[in-house]
C-alpha cells in the first residue's frame, strides 16, 4: 500500500561522532536510536447523526409527556429503517430540569421558580449513509444536532496490518543504512514498540429552524472525507 506520509527521525545517544550509550558497567558503544512512521488516508464509513428537541412550560409533566410524544415518533420512525450495522438507532440524553426567574429588584431579589423544560436525543448510527441521510428528511419532531463520520475498527484494522508492515521495513533499512554509515556490518534490535492508531471522530454541528419542525425537509447530503491511519516504530538497535 501506498504510504502518502513517511518520516524518519535518527538520534545517536552520547557523542554523535560514535553512537555509544552509559551504563553501570561502563560505555557501551554502537547503540542507536531511531523512529519511523507511515500513514494512509482512509474513506470513513460510518455516519453518526444525534437528532434532537427541547421543550418547556409550567408543569414538568406536560414537559415530560411532549418530550416522550416527540421520541417516540422519531424512534418509531428510525425503526423503519433499521438494520443491524447498517442503520442502528438509539435513544441519546433525556433531561428535565426547572426554570428560575429574579422576582423583585437589586440584590434583594430571589429566586423563584419560573417553569421546567427539558430536552431529548436519538442517535441513528451506521454503515448506510444514504439510508441514514433520508431520515433527516423524514423525521420532523426533532431537528439535527450532531453530525459526526468516523472509521469503523474493522476499517481501520484492515490497513493497519499493511501500514505497519511498511513502516517496520523502513525502520529495518534506515537501521542498516546507518550502521554502514557508522562502519558497522550489521546491527541487531535491542528494544522496539510498534503502535498503530486512527485520527478521532470529526463532528458537525447542524440544526433545522424552528420552522421545519411540523413537515419532514430534504434528506441530508453525506460527504464522509477521509481518516487518517498511522503507524510507528521506535526503539533501539545495537550496531554490530
Amino acid at each position: 500500500m501506498k504510504s502518502l506520509i513517511t518520516t524518519f527521525r535518527v538520534i545517536a545517544f552520547g557523542l554523535f561522532a560514535w553512537p555509544c550509550m552509559a551504563t553501570a558497567q561502563g560505555v557501551v558503544q554502537g547503540v542507536v536510536g531511531l523512529s519511523a512512521s507511515a500513514s494512509v488516508e482512509v474513506t470513513r464509513d460510518l455516519l453518526s447523526i444525534t437528532f434532537s428537541t427541547a421543550r418547556d412550560g409550567a408543569d414538568a409533566n406536560a414537559v415530560q409527556a411532549q418530550l416522550k410524544q416527540a421520541l417516540d415518533a422519531a424512534l418509531a420512525e428510525g425503526k423503519k429503517a433499521a438494520r443491524p450495522g447498517q442503520v442502528d438507532i438509539q435513544t441519546g440524553a433525556f433531561s428535565i430540569f426547572p426554570r428560575y426567574a429574579n422576582s423583585g429588584s437589586g440584590s434583594s431579589g430571589k429566586q423563584t421558580l419560573n417553569g421546567w423544560q427539558g430536552s431529548a436525543e436519538v442517535i441513528v448510527e451506521g454503515r448506510d449513509m444514504a439510508a441514514i441521510g433520508q431520515l433527516v428528511g423524514r423525521i420532523s419532531t426533532m431537528t439535527v444536532a450532531r453530525v459526526g463520520y468516523r472509521l469503523s475498527r474493522e476499517a481501520s484494522q484492515r490497513v493497519e496490518a499493511d501500514i505497519a508492515a511498511e513502516a517496520i521495513a523502513k525502520y529495518r533499512a534506515k537501521a542498516a543504512e546507518y550502521a554502514k554509515q557508522f562502519g558497522y556490518a550489521g546491527y541487531a534490535i535491542k528494544e522496539v514498540n510498534v503502535s498503530a492508531d486512527a485520527a478521532g471522530p470529526r463532528p458537525v454541528q447542524m440544526a433545522r429552524s424552528a420552522s421545519t419542525m411540523s413537515a419532514p425537509s430534504e434528506a441530508l447530503a453525506v460527504e464522509p472525507g477521509k481518516e487518517t491511519v498511522t503507524a510507528s516504530v521506535n526503539g533501539t538497535v545495537q550496531l554490530k
